[in-house]
């Protein structure tokens, strides 16, 4: 099994436009129809080797189970620096608009939340390096290309990041079920970074006392929390909103 691999249609058309670096795209055998044919086509234009292959070989290759007969093998992923995201904000002339996932752990949320702050034109995500999710294939996949232009940055202490944010005037904001205001009653404008914690016991204590406020989402219901990608897109589209 390779480990840096993109898999489906739409992830890996992605990554082809965005200029990323593909050593090889494996196509399934007499799929040359259909939305292959582009594909191909772009490949080809990029100077990609293009190898057609057996389904088995691709069902062993795969790490998400749903390659749709196409899978390219890319080298490790290039993680960004804070700088990096910062000077994406600057270049656009915008205000900062950041995603911190402290203590998340399935990729598939993390595609989720990549697709997500991609639509919403956040600038770039923030994860941990030794406590947390990466962007694995199955990550990369959920995102539905998203993590081809949505720049992701793995820092060593997410609290000393925090830190750093606010030195440049970055106001943070966490989720927490505990937050003494509502999404809706906070003030999410100019430069932001919003802090998403984990599927299980969400933002740590440290990250949430390092945070300017926290806020909740209202609950009205018999459950009393939401799946973690849900609640990062309700936290991005309010920010977005009063942007």
């Amino acid at each position: 099994m390779y480990e840096d691999i993109i898999e489906g249609r739409n992830a890996v058309t992605a990554a082809l436009k965005s200029g990323r670096q593909i050593d090889k795209i494996y196509v399934r055998r007499g799929d040359n129809k259909g939305s292959l044919v582009p594909i191909i086509a772009m490949a080809r234009e990029k100077g990609v080797q293009v190898v057609e292959t057996d389904k088995p070989k691709l069902d062993a290759m795969s790490e998400t189970g749903v390659h749709q007969g196409v899978i390219a093998r890319i080298p490790p992923y290039e993680y960004k620096s804070v700088d990096d995201i910062l000077n994406i904000a600057r270049e656009k002339g915008e205000s900062p608009f950041i995603v911190i996932l402290d203590h998340l752990e399935d990729p598939h949320n993390l595609g989720s939340i990549i697709r997500t702050a991609n639509c919403a034109g956040v600038h770039g995500i923030i994860i941990a390096k030794h406590d947390g999710v990466t962007l694995t294939a199955a990550a990369v996949k959920a995102s539905a290309g998203a993590a081809s232009f949505t720049p992701v940055a793995r820092v060593a202490s997410i609290p000393q990041t925090i830190d750093k944010l606010k030195e440049e005037g970055i106001w943070v904001t966490g989720a927490d079920a505990a937050g003494d205001r509502s999404i809706y009653q906070a003030d999410l404008k100019g430069a932001v970074a919003l802090v998403v914690g984990g599927e299980d016991k969400g933002i740590s204590r440290l990250t949430a006392q390092k945070c300017d406020f926290l806020v909740s989402i209202p609950m009205k219901g018999d459950v009393n929390s939401l799946n973690a990608s849900v609640a990062a897109a309700l936290m991005i589209y309010e920010t977005m909103k009063q942007r």
